[in-house]
This record gives structure tokens, sequence and C-alpha cells, in this order.
């Protein structure tokens, strides 16, 4: 049976934070089971967030979605807006993605400057010394 790690956090507008991950040999590999995301306070104010995990640390914070971005491996949506009668929670998670390293989550929130939830499910699965290798490159290279 899979080991299933888990992390929850909250993240302010422009907020990134460290994801501890990586091990000296890298024989320890993840793969995303769940990315769920809420605002901190649904249904009080009008929100628009982005919330992306990354394998690199992100420079700047935007709220821009580029699916060919190779370092990206999960986005969410959190939309909650007046106008609207229930909010919208949307996430897509490149659940094929396997990485050993440290990984990004950032907050990019559109329509004011609120904070927003993450919970993060990961499985972590035993790599052999020839596939950490290769994982390990590979993040390297995408970085």
């Amino acid at each position: 049976m899979a080991k299933i790690l888990s992390y929850r956090g909250l993240l302010t507008d422009g907020g990134q934070q460290r994801i501890l991950l990586s091990t000296k040999k890298g024989e320890v590999g993840y793969r995303i089971v769940k990315f769920e995301v809420i605002a901190n306070k649904p249904g009080a104010v009008s929100q628009e967030s982005i919330l992306k995990l990354y394998k690199t640390e992100q420079s700047s914070i935007d709220a821009i979605i580029d699916f060919s971005d190779t370092t990206l491996i999960a986005a969410a949506l959190w939309f909650n807006k007046s106008s609207v009668d229930f909010p919208v929670s949307e996430q897509i998670v490149f659940d094929q993605e396997i990485f050993n390293q440290d990984i990004y989550i950032t907050h990019s929130e559109v329509d004011a400057s609120e904070a927003c939830n993450y919970y993060l499910e990961l499985e972590a699965i035993k790599l052999s010394d020839h596939d950490a290798m290769v994982t390990t490159i590979q993040s390297i290279r995408s970085g």
C-alpha cells in the first residue's frame, strides 16, 4: 500500500510556500493524489484566487496558467462573486508527473487581496537508483 502524505496551509495574495520533499539520494518520488483549495473567508468577500504547484521556485507570482510550462504540475481556481449563486472551485492535476525534489505552491488573487487555503495529498513512491537519477536530472533540466 502506498504511503500518502498530506500538506495544508494558507497563502496570502502573492505568496509562495516551499514544500520540503527532497532527500540526499532522491530515492523517494512523489505523485499528486489530491489538490483542493478554498477561500479563507468563503462567501464573505468576492474572490478569484489562482493557486499553482511548481517543480521550481518562482521568481514572480501571477494569475496566468500556462500548461506548456514544464515546471507546472497542478493549478486550481477558487472563484466567488456576489453575482454568482455559489462559489466555483476547479483543480487540474498532472497526476502522472513524478518528482523527487521540493515543490512550490503560489497564490495570486485577481479580485482583491484575500488569502486562500490549500490541501495537498502526495503519494510517496520508492524509486530505484536509476529512476531517482532520471527524475532528478529531469527536475534540473526543467528548472
